[in-house]
């Protein structure tokens, strides 16, 4: 299992977690209590869980399989993807009623909800310029050939224990016992677990969410500003290969593991419907 360097407020955390304990935990704890809001803001369907390759299938094909998981997470990125969508929208809304003096209570109220979800709290004088900036910096999309590749690759194409056993298929960490499925070849001294979740789906927002307001991912996120301030395709196979760049962090294999995602990207390149 690969390491991940993970960062949290309280501090640098080098090991396997997209999802380190503190983003786990407050996460649920925050959707528990505002699980109302929560549905009206995203205001989007879960798909049903969706059925990846058996680990063993010696009737079908290599194709196939690869086919079949794609297939099978597609959906469930497609959605994630629908949900920041409408997020940035409004967001933008905010930012132009910000331009024309025209924020209003119902502004606000969604920004202290939204900052707080990406970890970027509105500042005690209220909304402003450089708030806006910072938050669109954090709220947008992900290409499906990047979370389809980075899934294949922690995952072994989803036949791995945690993938199986946890539906974890991003090698997020916590750190609360209990709270996953210890490594069988976990280092002595090391506490963390691999996360458990009870869906792919939720797998797949946890990706989503980290690589999106994770300061290990700022080079990621700044990438694509830019691609996006330049009018590119941010869903496009030409950004999912320049924002792996801003993947360092993700394995302590570095520039490897960088390499090793481009070159599954290239190589994979006619399962992926968004060229």
């Amino acid at each position: 299992m690969r390491k991940v360097i993970g960062i949290a407020a309280a501090g640098l955390f080098v090991g396997g977690s997209l999802y380190i304990a503190q983003d786990y935990e407050e996460r649920y704890a925050e959707e528990r209590e505002k699980k109302k809001a929560a549905q009206k803001l995203e205001q989007v369907e879960k798909p049903e869980q969706p059925k990846v390759v058996e680990k063993a299938d010696p009737v079908i094909s290599v194709d196939e399989k690869k086919s079949r998981f794609f297939s099978a997470l597609r959906p469930g990125i497609e959605l994630e993807n629908q949900r920041v969508l409408k997020e940035r929208k409004r967001l933008e809304q905010i930012q132009q009623h910000l331009l024309d003096s025209e924020l209003n209570a119902e502004d606000n109220a969604y920004a202290k909800r939204l900052g707080k979800l990406y970890r970027v709290n509105v500042p005690a004088s209220g909304v402003d310029g450089e708030w806006v900036d910072k938050m669109l910096h954090r709220v947008d999309v992900l290409p499906e050939a990047l979370v389809l590749t980075q899934a294949a690759n922690e995952s072994a194409w989803g036949t791995s224990r945690f993938a199986e056993q946890a539906n974890n298929y991003f090698g997020q960490w916590c750190y609360s016992k209990g709270c996953g499925l210890v490594p069988l070849q976990r280092s002595e001294g090391m506490t963390h677990e691999v996360a458990k979740f009870d869906s792919v789906q939720q797998s797949i927002h946890g990706y989503f969410m980290n690589v999106n307001r994770n300061a290990a991912y700022h080079d990621l996120r700044e990438i694509r500003y830019q691609r996006h301030l330049e009018g590119e395709d941010l869903l496009s196979v030409a950004t999912a290969t320049a924002l792996t760049d801003g993947l360092l962090a993700y394995s302590e294999r570095g520039q490897d593991y960088v390499d090793d995602l481009q070159a599954m990207i290239r190589h994979n390149n006619k399962y992926w419907t968004q060229q």
